[in-house]
């Protein structure tokens, strides 16, 4: 029997942790990556400690490098000894000073106890079980206004089945409801055509990514702190981020001198950069764009012929009663640019806002200001993968056309609407106040979104004790944490920070009555994380 070289889990876990910490160092850095030299590419790290003389047909040393360069914090290793615990706690109950774990780490509202919004679901149902809605006991059961709804929908749906593949940008009925949601919102025209219906937000920046990068030597501009699906969507295409800073000590501020900074400096390196990612509201920073502010962007895209990726996820997660949501297209369109002067695409999902639907895997993607050849290789890449979910697509309409004044359903899903969200809303208050009352931390007010990102003023002991054992010392902080209190958070060397800066994100998402306990166990875990390293 031939041997393999030993493969240990212990080595293969060194690999990935050394292959993290350079991710976090280069995603942190100041600089611009190293533009890629026409040199044949060095041996991984991973490859020297590997034994040549194995023949699995499968290593880290021999899988896809970019691959390995991929990193994704909100699911990382802090996540992963999350359910570990949970795993431990399940067996064997009492082991561990905390009773539950609380996900605190990602934006996954259901899963946290928020309760679906009625009339979405019930006409979810009806679509997928088309043969109740001729039953008589259908009436008592289901609202009137979500049973025409269901019959609509069905109508647009071809053979009325909702387990066959649709159109590969939509089904086209749907794609009009939400363009006439957009129109409603924006005050501006939408071509049906110009939306693309994906499976959530995520594939539809994947397919741009694809679209846009071309090596190493294709940039794209994206803010730090930012949400990690962009630097590894990047990573995956092989492209390079280019880092723009937001400001924290002005609530998370955009500069358009610091997108021009950037922009130079990434072009001084051989850089081409082709396009600008901007977050709004953002994640994990929490804050929302001013109108002025979005038309330096606008202008600055323009101008520098970039295309403007603008994440808008979180449009209906606003808390700040002086800010207003504005989309970039309605922006952009009011001021006087069209499809001949800004490339743009608008990504939306509704696996946020107070629908919070992130099993449904709904979301679409607008894309406005490209040429009808570019268009169609859009349509190719999105054909690939043939439709996103059917449930997905419908949901993305419902989101865009809910119950109006005078529908049967209208009362109750305003009700449902406004209670998510003002509780949302106090929820983040609660943790804002509870943060910035603890010894070094600061936080900024989140004005959206759901997300806390306080930045942590680490004792130098604490410091050195996270090197010595290999880690970032906001890493070193979120273990800690989870290890005394079962509270999940995610370091923010996950997403990107000034360097010599640390900080977490954690979710607002928590249901109100579990906010008191967060606060209590973070409170006491903070109190004697600093007295334990004290200076």
């Amino acid at each position: 029997m031939r041997k393999y070289a030993p493969v240990t889990a212990s080595l293969i876990t060194d690999l990935l942790r050394h292959r993290s910490r350079q991710s976090s160092r280069l995603l942190s850095s100041t600089h611009i990556l190293d533009h890629p030299s026409s040199s044949s590419p060095s041996p991984s790290p991973s490859s020297s400690l590997m034994s040549s003389s194995s023949n699995h047909p499968l290593s880290i040393a021999t899988i896809n490098d970019k691959v390995l360069k991929c990193e994704y914090a909100v699911r990382g290793e802090i996540v992963t000894l999350a359910q570990k615990l949970q795993e431990e706690l399940s067996v064997k109950p009492g082991s561990h000073p905390f009773d539950e774990i609380l996900y605190c780490n990602i934006g996954n509202p259901q899963s946290l106890g928020q309760q679906p919004i009625t009339f979405f679901r019930e006409v979810l149902a009806l679509c997928d079980h088309p043969a109740i809605l001729d039953k008589s006991e259908t009436q008592g059961l289901f609202s009137t206004d979500a049973i025409a709804r269901a019959w609509q929908i069905l109508d647009q749906i071809p053979g009325r089945a909702t387990g066959a593949y649709s159109h590969s940008q939509g089904i086209k009925g749907l794609r009009d409801t939400i363009a006439a949601g957009i129109e409603a919102r924006d005050g501006y025209p939408a071509d049906p055509n110009d939306f693309f219906l994906t499976d959530g937000a995520s594939p539809a920046v994947h397919m741009m990514m694809q679209l846009l990068i071309r090596s190493e030597g294709d940039g794209i501009l994206c803010p730090i702190p930012q949400y990690p699906l962009y630097s590894a969507s990047i990573a995956l295409h092989g492209g390079t981020l280019v880092p723009y800073y937001l400001d924290e000590a002005t609530g998370w501020g955009l500069e358009t001198s610091e997108l021009k900074k950037q922009l130079e400096a990434a072009k001084s390196k051989g850089i081409n950069v082709r396009a600008l990612v901007v977050i709004n509201p953002g994640n994990p920073t929490g804050q929302v764009l001013a109108e002025d502010n979005q038309r330096q962007i606008v202008e600055f895209c323009k101008q520098e012929g970039l295309v403007l990726l603008a994440d808008e996820v979180y449009q209906e997660n606003i808390y700040a009663p002086d800010k207003k949501f504005h989309s970039f297209k309605k922006i952009s369109r009011s001021m006087g640019y069209g499809n001949e002067d800004i490339a743009l695409v608008s990504f939306q999902s509704v696996s946020k806002g107070y629908y919070g639907e992130c099993g449904k895997r709904g979301g679409y993607m607008e894309v406005t200001g490209f040429s009808p050849e570019i268009r169609e290789q859009i349509y190719k890449v999105a054909s690939v993968n043939l439709c996103s979910n059917i449930s997905g697509q419908i949901l993305a309409s419902l989101v865009m056309n809910p119950p109006k004044v005078g529908d049967e359903s209208f009362e109750s899903y305003s009700a449902e609407k406004d209670g998510i969200l003002s509780s949302l809303e106090r929820r983040a208050k609660a943790l804002e106040d509870a943060l910035n009352s603890l010894e070094g931390v600061e936080c900024n007010k989140a004005e959206g979104a759901m997300y806390l990102f306080p930045r942590i003023y680490l004792p130098a002991k604490a410091i050195k004790a996270a090197e010595a054992v290999n880690t970032s010392p906001d890493t070193f902080y979120c273990r800690r944490l989870l290890n005394a209190t079962g509270i999940v958070v995610v370091p923010g060397s996950g997403f990107g920070q000034v360097p010599g800066t640390w900080h977490f994100r954690c979710t607002i998402l928590p249901q109100e009555d579990k906010i008191p306990a967060i606060v209590s166990r973070l409170t006491e875990f903070h109190k004697q994380f600093m007295e334990e390293f004290r200076d």
